[in-house]
């Protein structure tokens, strides 16, 4: 039997009150106290200044993260809260300098490109010609064809037919358009997928490999996201040659170039350090409980970000989210009943390493556990909170909720015991070992195309009226789950049947820490 309850009114006046009026449920001092100092005396943009403009983007193994973790010390010891830097393991060290990628012929344009994670650079500038897989090649042909691409500069993506976003396509285009150009994009990527394929029989390598091996100068890459002059950018694994990413539309200029018989000349300058395996932390802040200190409530959000923007969304926000949270508790509840931590994660996106590595250190927080928020996505208001498949969280949840002011609960979604449909970030390091640990959702749409891993995930996409809101919620939650005079039974609903297996979902198995490169 599936037991559900969903929570959803809709205020007619959703903006936010700067004063504590008729809307407020509760006559509590604390969530009283809470309001104020978050709303009327939120520092979250000068948090967020200093986080994402001075620091920056915060990749596992780079010395920005190190830098912003020892910030994050500074800034809670200042404010009176114990902290604790924990290393967990080591990652790949690197730094990234600067690059720059210039199109001598046939015509001069400087490139929109980013470099790849953890690549090497050019050791100065280096000037070559663009090449691409040829289409026809056995495995044969293909190992010949490596034989020439020595200082060149390889395109290994599928072209994109229109680096249009495709809801204005549909939006103003003819069907037959959309169609069209949707019937392109596949026969593009089935076709280079052919082109590659001979690299791969020849070498038992990927093409990337491949080709880095046979000494190009370059590997350039295109991974679009669907949206306007956005790329999704992550990592290569080229030894010695430089791992571009490239626009969607600067990489099809040159691949429409070469189909049409121009070789275009590319001039590149890459810096970056290479700085062997290196520690990596969690920043753990913590106020001891009064009465059941052996009992937690647990806001996390990952510090770490990919690299070609500041990482402002991804996850800049849940960072400050949390930071500025336990600000407020601090100054409003700084003897809590139960022992309110909060984790900033290392490397959740190399695989949820840093809380995964938290949760095998620390089986006394977890069996202790009495709720865990996690942040991760975005900006916005948050929209959804969902009970994660625990039978009595209808009975917690609600409660801890419904001090919340209207103006901020009533444009919240709870789902309760809920279907369990989010995984892959922080809370799901909880959810494998039982523990009760909730997801803090913002909306996904614009956040997916636009800024997750992006190099558009920058500090002009954060919304401060809605990130002091989210701050202050997590707060409340904290604090109402601190103060419950019931400990949360971790009983589990019967979830849904999945579309796919046919049936009952269940909670993954935990995954052991990844704590050190392969």
């Amino acid at each position: 039997m599936i037991f559900a309850l969903t929570l959803c009114v809709m205020s007619a006046f959703p903006g936010v009150s700067q004063s504590f009026g008729q809307s407020y449920p509760t006559d509590d001092p604390v969530i009283q106290q809470m309001w104020e100092e978050g709303i009327n005396h939120s520092q979250t943009e000068a948090l967020a200044h200093r986080l994402i403009d001075y620091y920056g983007p915060r990749l596992a193994g780079s010395p920005n993260l190190a830098a912003a973790q020892d910030w994050l010390v500074e800034t809670y010891e200042s404010w009176g809260v114990p902290v604790r830097k924990e290393e967990y393991g080591t990652w790949n060290g690197w730094q990234q300098g600067t690059l720059h990628v210039d199109l001598l012929e046939p015509r001069v344009r400087t490139l929109e490109t980013h470099m790849l994670a953890w690549s090497p650079g050019t050791n100065g500038t280096v000037q070559g010609e663009v090449v691409v897989p040829p289409e026809g090649m056995d495995s044969e042909s293909a190992a010949e064809w490596l034989s020439t691409v020595r200082g060149k500069f390889v395109l290994l993506s599928a072209p994109e037919p229109m680096c249009r976003a495709n809801q204005e396509l549909k939006k103003y285009a003819r069907e037959e358009t959309v169609e069209r150009i949707d019937s392109i994009r596949t026969a593009n990527r089935r076709s280079f997928s052919a082109r590659t394929r001979p690299i791969v029989m020849a070498t038992e390598e990927s093409p990337i490999v491949a080709v880095d091996s046979a000494g190009a100068a370059g590997v350039i890459t295109s991974r679009w996201s669907g949206g306007w002059g956005v790329n999704k950018v992550f990592r290569t694994s080229t030894k010695h040659a430089v791992g571009i990413d490239m626009s969607c539309e600067d990489y099809g200029l040159l691949f429409r170039l070469i189909e049409n018989g121009t070789t275009p000349v590319l001039r590149a300058n890459a810096e970056s350090q290479d700085l062997g395996e290196v520690p990596q932390f969690n920043v753990i802040a913590q106020l001891t409980g009064t009465e059941l200190p052996d009992e937690y409530v647990l806001l996390g959000a990952h510090l770490d970000s990919w690299h070609s923007a500041s990482g402002a969304t991804d996850n800049g926000t849940g960072s400050i989210t949390m930071l500025e949270a336990m600000r407020i508790l601090k100054t409003t509840y700084p003897k809590p009943r139960r022992t309110i931590m909060v984790g900033h994660w290392g490397a959740e996106e190399m695989g949820l390493i840093g809380s995964s590595a938290f949760r095998e250190d620390h089986p006394e927080v977890v069996d202790g556990l009495q709720a865990a928020f996690n942040q991760d996505n975005g900006t916005w208001r948050f929209e959804r909170i969902e009970g994660q498949g625990y039978l009595n969280s209808a009975a917690h949840i609600p409660k801890w909720m419904a001090v919340v002011p209207r103006e901020i609960a009533d444009t919240i979604l709870l789902e309760v015991p809920g279907p369990m449909n989010n995984s892959g970030s922080d809370h799901t390091s909880f959810l494998c070992a039982g523990a009760p640990s909730f997801r803090l959702q913002s909306p996904y749409d614009e956040y997916r195309q636009y800024t997750w891993h992006t190099n558009r995930d920058t500090y002009d996409k954060i919304v401060f009226d809605d990130l002091k809101d989210n701050a202050t919620v997590a707060a409340m939650l904290a604090y109402m789950a601190s103060e419950d005079p019931v400990r949360f039974d971790r009983t589990r609903a019967n979830l849904p049947v999945n579309s796919r297996s046919g049936q009952p979902r269940k909670v993954g198995a935990c995954r052991p820490a990844r704590r050190e490169p392969r």
